[in-house]
């Protein structure tokens, strides 16, 4: 019999191996919120440093291989906001330098969100920079949640996901909501979101419409449209920072009848006073979320947190398996934790 001996050996096929678990990594803005969310998914914190220098200039390493490996880093840019971005863009550069296969870059509260567009001669759009400079330096999708401008998911050319926290919050609502809700939206670019709350907890919406013509915070008048009389007034946002919008419309609503005022917002920034203010003012509770831990005074006694961890944790784990998560932008709960 002849020897072929020139024909390659034919060779069983290697076992496929088991899907890789996502590489969840904490930046230094969000280790609570990480820590959370690896619980969740039943995986370990990734292992990484970060330190900052006398100048002022910092330095991230990864500290385990991530070559070939889905990476997912979670970040808020927020107390020091220039700070925290800046690492997050270190952080997806070191990633992609160590041959990560992909990164999402999870955004838990993006500060700079609020400057989505040119409303004044000679200002910068401060959004659109900051997406640009997410983009470069590497990242391959954006997670985030309730932008505060949701257009400005347009700015990026990755995929950006903007999760909805109201499921999360209206859950913890709904374990002491009064006999005779009324959903009040805090002015009238938030009525849309306000109405989704609304519909959720099957109460009416009213709108506490304020003017500001400044950048220094400050309403200057409220105008209410809606009947709160003899209701209890849940007031709801996207995010605070001084207090001075909800201190504002919640006293306007007591001043036109409203029973009791509580409210719940997903992103509660707290610059220093917030808490203080918010404990001389009608609102007797605030339900907010665990996007920002670096705030520089403690939430204070009648704030209630609650966590989307699982929220996030659902997120990674769809993306991980390439699943659609269309399903968690129409109300669908994730498992529970």
């Amino acid at each position: 019999m002849a020897r072929w001996s020139w024909l390659p050996r034919l060779r069983r096929p290697a076992p496929a191996l088991p899907e890789d678990e996502p590489l969840v990594f904490a930046g230094s803005a969000s280790p609570n919120l990480t820590a959370a969310i690896c619980r969740d998914l039943g995986v370990r914190v990734g292992r990484g440093k970060v330190l900052r220098f006398s100048e002022g200039t910092l330095f991230v390493r990864v500290l385990q291989n991530v070559r070939g490996r889905r990476v997912f880093l979670v970040q808020s840019t927020v107390f020091p906001t220039n700070d925290h971005f800046m690492e997050l863009l270190f952080w997806i550069d070191a990633f992609k330098r160590a041959s990560a296969e992909s990164v999402t870059a999870l955004i838990p509260y993006f500060a700079y969100g609020k400057g989505d567009k040119k409303d004044e001669p000679r200002v910068s759009i401060r959004a659109r920079v900051c997406a640009d400079a997410i983009e470069g330096a590497g990242a391959d999708r954006v997670v985030t949640l309730d932008l505060h401008a949701p257009q400005m998911q347009g700015f990026f050319r990755v995929p950006v996901d903007d999760l909805y926290a109201a499921d999360r919050l209206c859950t913890a609502l709904r374990r002491e909501l009064p006999e005779r809700p009324v959903i009040v939206s805090p002015d009238a670019g938030f009525a849309k979101k306000a109405r989704a709350y609304a519909d959720r907890l099957g109460a009416p919406l009213a709108i506490a419409d304020k003017t500001r013509t400044g950048h220094d915070e400050r309403t200057e008048k409220v105008s209410l449209i809606g009947d709160v009389e003899g209701r209890d007034a849940i007031i709801v946002d996207d995010f605070t920072v001084s207090g001075g919008t909800l201190i504002e419309a919640a006293e306007e609503l007591r001043r036109n009848g409203a029973r009791s005022v509580i409210a719940a917002i997903t992103h509660a920034v707290f610059s220093p006073g917030t808490a203080a203010r918010l404990e001389a003012s009608p609102i007797e509770r605030l339900f907010v979320t665990d996007t920002i831990e670096t705030q520089p005074e403690p939430l204070g006694p009648r704030v209630e947190v609650v966590s989307v961890a699982p929220l996030f944790a659902e997120a990674i784990r769809r993306i991980h398996r390439r699943e659609s998560i269309s399903s968690l932008f129409n109300g669908e709960q994730p498992p529970a934790s």
